[in-house]
């Protein structure tokens, strides 16, 4: 008989996943980078749940997330958190990509807006994080000063986790691989619309980064 299927929307346990981390991390030389972990995209009066969009998966990851931002604090390091924002043009509309609008039509003003509660951090993450940026795309680099405020930090070790793992981790992850970051993924820190993308995301990360998880990774800044 087979082994049952866990459901499209369930978490199951990654490659990678348990991994020591190869290498003694250097916290003060180290940013965890948290990406779009916001009220717009998790909360249920946010966003994408008033679309019918829910990733449950994604719900788990505050509380993993912000025990590791917690111990990198802790042991000198830098807390990042991108913000996805939809900026509004002259009329107050918010300025969605086209590929995002075909994806979610129902982003409206007020979705994600600069200052609002839905792109804000969600609470989890309250007080844990030191730089916050503001991004228009996948990728926390383009087009923002996260490469500068890493460098001027003196970061040259970065740990990504977030949503999606297959959108934002994912083009995050290459964007620090080509600017020369040691590179690491969280596996059990990122979430996709989906167990199979976010594992085949996973195994395409490992050509550019090491993929570790929460609690190795907690475990090599002691």
């Amino acid at each position: 008989m087979s082994a049952a299927r866990p459901p499209e929307g369930a978490h199951t346990v990654a490659e990678g996943e348990g991994t020591p981390v190869s290498a003694k991390i250097v916290a003060p030389k180290t940013a965890l980078l948290i990406i779009d972990l916001q009220n717009d995209f998790l909360d249920a009066n946010g966003a994408y749940a008033r679309g019918g969009d829910t990733n449950p998966p994604a719900l788990l990851l505050p509380g993993r997330v912000a025990a590791v931002a917690r111990a990198l604090k802790a042991a000198g390091g830098l807390v990042v958190a991108s913000q996805f924002t939809l900026w509004p043009d002259a009329a107050g509309a918010p300025m969605v990509p086209p590929h995002l609008k075909a994806l979610r039509p129902y982003l409206a003003k007020g979705d994600f807006a600069p200052g609002s509660w839905g792109q804000a951090n969600v609470d989890a993450l309250a007080g844990l994080v030191d730089v916050t940026i503001s991004k228009v795309m996948y990728s926390a680099f383009f087009n923002t000063q996260l490469d500068w405020v890493l460098r001027r930090a003196g970061i040259d070790t970065v740990a990504v986790c977030g949503i999606v793992t297959n959108g934002g981790v994912a083009s995050t992850v290459r964007d620090a691989q080509m600017r020369d970051y040691r590179t690491l993924v969280l596996a059990d820190g990122c979430a996709a619309f989906g167990a199979k993308r976010h594992q085949t995301a996973l195994a395409d990360m490992r050509n550019v980064a090491e993929v570790t998880a929460c609690a190795p990774f907690i475990d090599s800044l002691a």
